[in-house]
Formats: structure tokens, C-alpha cells, sequence
């Protein structure tokens, strides 16, 4: 089992700046690629920003210039700091992480979400 746990969500006021991060921990054996993912009311999920193993990244285009993903391999943690927030940044955060288990089982995780209000 491979647990992923985030922390630092919050209000913040448009134009702010949050950082959120998430930590992996279970029988790992490796990670590759760890994200972030956000869900708005009535909306669908969709991918924010993701980091591989050996620190390539992927944006939405509307986060682009304004968030930046990072990841610490020896503590099984990615981040993601958001500045210059937009009302539209609003909801909930959640971390995403897949690699192999120490008995070489893949995995795939979600963590429990993190709630990310911007205020006007």
C-alpha cells in the first residue's frame, strides 16, 4: 500500500500565494511521476502540474507561469507552489503518484484532497 498525504491548502485573496505539498510513504520501490490534480465544484478533474522521477514538468495552460511543481526524491514529496492565485484556482487539490511497490507491484495513488479557496 502506498499512502499519499497533502497539507498547506487554505483561503488565500486573489493575487496571493499558497504552497501545498504531498508525501508519499508505504512499500516504495520507486516513483516516477507525481502530480497534481484539482477538482471545482461541479467540474471534472484535471491535471494542474506534473514532475517525473528525473524532474521534467507538465502544465495546464492556465497555470502556466504562475505555479511551479518540485519534487524532493529522498523525501518522497512533491510541492506545488501557486502565486498570483485567480478566483479560478479555487477548489480541491489533490496529489497523484505512480511508480512501483518494493515487491515490484505498479501503483498508482491519490491522496485525501486538499481544499484551495481564493478569495476576492
Amino acid at each position: 500500500q502506498v499512502q499519499l498525504v497533502e497539507s498547506g491548502g487554505g483561503l488565500v485573496q486573489a493575487g496571493g500565494s499558497l504552497r501545498v505539498s504531498c508525501a508519499a510513504s508505504g512499500s516504495i520501490y520507486r516513483i516516477n511521476t507525481m502530480g497534481w490534480y484539482r477538482q471545482a465544484p461541479g467540474k471534472e478533474r484535471e491535471l494542474v502540474a506534473a514532475i517525473t522521477s528525473g524532474g521534467s514538468t507538465n502544465y495546464a495552460d492556465s497555470v502556466k507561469g504562475r505555479f511551479t511543481i518540485s519534487r524532493d526524491n529522498a523525501k518522497k514529496t512533491v510541492y506545488l507552489q501557486m502565486n498570483s492565485l485567480k478566483l479560478e484556482d479555487t477548489g480541491v487539490y489533490y496529489c497523484n503518484a505512480e511508480g512501483s511497490q518494493s515487491d515490484w507491484r505498479p501503483f498508482r495513488s491519490w491522496g485525501q484532497g486538499t481544499q484551495v479557496t481564493v478569495a476576492s
